[in-house]
């Protein structure tokens, strides 16, 4: 089958697919504290989230990454899992993992590895108990803590994501990434985005470029750029003094699109061919149209032809309503994380 490939010559082999806007956290820079979520009549169901994922397996997608919302609130989650090991098993699929708040990694960690997952990424901006109730509004960090734990026992690689937030986290650099190095995790700091409606001057001020984060490392550490890539949009280097490796996701600071190998699929079947732009795709009414797929096939291909350059996040332009350019009014948790 003809690979997908979008209109600046780049392959898409990788799939971020939302099971679910539902999460048992709030945190701040997500969503808001009263969420209203999709009816559940609006979801895919795991049967169709299954044919849609394997048909984007078919036509090249090599890495597959399961997010929310909170993934693993999903009722039955794991037949899906179960399902999509056997693209693994077959050698279709490279790579299948999950992006998780780690608040239920205790219960399904096992399960998870035994599904040939063998790397996930937890979000976790804080070791910090009071803060990281505030930030998370409803989560509990000993719960999750208890969650990485089990996930390392079960064999699983994790990798922490952790976003870079101004007079919130700044004071933690170094015992973030102590902590990392002790238990034997990766550490990525991401840049906060404009996404989500509540763009308040507080959010603003929390933005905390990651060029002045790798300049505060720089004064204590010896950073050396690497050249590996893991399918998304880090970059990374390595701290020498440590041998860490440590990722950058910037996308205000450095684009990094023009390497972009990525769609994002809701959970609602919407094809986001951009994190960053509001154009989509509906891919619910042709896979619910034709048990054949050669519809479903000509929309993905549609799509994909209309996947822009890249996005256009910038905290330091604003219009005269001082909305962000580039911001983008739907929640991080609607198109998946």
């Amino acid at each position: 089958m003809t690979p997908l490939i979008d209109p600046f010559a780049r392959a898409i082999s990788y799939l971020r697919v939302s099971v679910t806007d539902r999460c048992d956290f709030r945190c701040t820079y997500c969503m808001s504290e009263n969420m209203t979520f999709l009816p559940k009549a609006d979801l895919l169901s795991l049967e169709e989230l299954d044919r849609l994922c394997s048909v984007f397996v078919q036509m090249g997608v090599q890495r597959l990454r399961i997010t929310g919302g909170e993934p693993l609130v999903r009722k039955g989650i794991m037949t899906f899992f179960k399902g999509m090991s056997r693209h693994l098993e077959s050698g279709a699929l490279q790579e299948l993992t999950l992006t998780t708040n780690g608040s239920q990694l205790a219960r399904y960690a096992a399960d998870l590895a035994a599904c040939g997952i063998r790397r996930i990424n937890v979000s976790l901006d804080t070791l910090d108990e009071a803060k990281f109730a505030r930030i998370t509004r409803w989560g509990r960090l000993p719960q999750v803590l208890d969650g990485i734990r089990a996930a390392t026992a079960a064999g699983l690689r994790v990798k922490i994501n952790a976003v870079a937030l101004k007079g919130f986290n700044e004071d933690e650099l170094f015992s973030l990434l102590d902590w990392c190095a002790g238990e034997g995790h990766d550490l990525t700091f991401i840049e906060v985005m404009p996404m989500g409606e509540d763009m308040s001057p507080l959010r603003l001020d929390q933005y905390w470029n990651l060029k002045d984060l790798r300049a505060r490392l720089a004064e204590r550490f010896t950073l050396t750029d690497l050249t590996e890539r893991t399918g998304g949009p880090a970059r990374y280097v390595k701290i020498n003094e440590t041998g860490q490796k440590l990722g950058f996701i910037t996308p205000l600071t450095h684009n990094f699109c023009e390497s972009c190998n990525r769609v994002r699929l809701t959970c609602t079947g919407e094809l986001y061919m951009c994190l960053g732009q509001e154009d989509m795709a509906d891919l619910r009414a042709p896979l619910r149209a034709s048990p054949d797929d050669a519809a479903l096939e000509q929309a993905i291909r549609a799509a994909i032809a209309r996947k822009p350059k890249g996005h256009d996040f910038d905290y330091a332009r604003q219009n005269v309503t001082g909305k962000i350019r580039g911001q983008i009014t739907r929640h991080m948790s609607h198109t998946g994380g």
